[in-house]
């Protein structure tokens, strides 16, 4: 390859519970790929059934990277992901495998594949500071506090949006500068070698909650429970990522004895529903993909995925 050409890499993501990880695996197996994690969840060690992560069995068929990478008490944010599925990608290409990245938290993909406004790593006393503080008092002094300091970022959030009250205000605490100053400066891309083909499965909306539901269902009944109660038993902070997993809330108030498991269930595929509807928003604003499956992924809809990969001659090293 000489040093004007990109590297293939195939994306294949889409909203939860809509098939991606089963149409990522076939591609996989029959076009010599690696699957790596795009999901802001999978890649915490510690809820292989509450993120529905691939089973070891299908780990086993294809290399799986980034799944489970990580310890339940670190924090993965869309740059660290970028840094790590980059070095995943590039190990995979030297391989003479195809990368497939596979999942659907929208910012991570977008950091990778277009880069992000290049904001400073919030110090760790700077994050622990401002935290301490929502914990205790909540965000509307925070967001008051903005105000004040004539930071304009502050009239587009709401005083009650915890978390992007919280960034905006650790950000400016930090660096000195308004978020919405950081936003305005040019996206630092870091894969410019790269050409992403991008395929959505986006099922229709009644089709994908019934599955949200059945597969949440399903996971309650083997061993996500357990899963919950081992994390619960880590008494981590509760503002780590992996505590905001869908489930994990709802599971704990069963195991804590505040609601019935039944509750806790329907709560919980509630959460999943409303994530799925987050996610196809995000997709229909964010991304305009090479091919755009408006199916359930089953075996029927491989043919259409095996042509797109074909033509666009993504094989790698069976």
């Amino acid at each position: 390859m000489t040093g004007n050409e990109q590297s293939n890499v195939l994306v294949i993501t889409g909203p939860t519970a809509s098939g991606k990880s089963g149409a990522a695996l076939s591609v996989a197996e029959e076009f010599g790929g690696a699957v790596i994690n795009a999901d802001s969840m999978q890649v915490y060690r510690d809820l292989r059934i509450l993120t529905a992560r691939p089973s070891e069995a299908d780990e086993v068929r294809v290399p799986h990277l980034l799944y489970g990478a990580l310890a339940a008490s670190e924090r993965c944010t869309a740059v660290r992901w970028s840094e790590m599925a980059l070095a995943a990608i590039e190990e995979q290409i030297g391989y003479g495998k195809l990368p497939i990245l596979c999942g659907g938290t929208g910012l991570y993909l977008k950091a990778l594949m277009e880069g992000l406004s290049p904001i400073p790593d919030i110090p760790d006393d700077v994050r622990d500071a401002v935290r301490a503080r929502v914990k205790s008092e909540g965000t509307d002094g925070l967001h008051r506090e903005l105000v004040a300091l004539g930071d304009p970022i502050a009239a587009r959030l709401m005083p009650a949006d915890r978390q992007r009250v919280t960034r905006a205000f650790e950000v400016y605490k930090a660096t000195g500068q308004s978020l919405a100053v950081w936003q305005a400066l040019p996206s630092e891309g870091i894969a410019e070698h790269l050409q992403f083909h991008t395929i959505l499965i986006d099922p229709p909306r009644d089709a994908l909650y019934r599955s949200c539901d059945r597969r949440f269902a399903e996971m309650a009944g083997n061993g996500a429970i357990e899963e919950v109660r081992d994390l619960m038993a880590l008494k981590l902070d509760q503002g780590l990522p992996v505590m905001k997993a869908v489930g994990v809330k709802e599971l704990a108030g069963f195991l804590d004895g505040i609601q019935t498991l039944d509750d806790a269930i329907a709560a919980s595929q509630r959460a999943t529903r409303r994530l799925a509807k987050r996610q196809i928003t995000w997709f229909s604003n964010q991304m305009i993909p090479n091919l755009h499956i408006k199916k359930q992924y089953s075996e029927r809809i491989l043919y259409e995925i095996f042509s797109f990969v074909m033509k666009k001659r993504l094989t790698g090293v069976r």
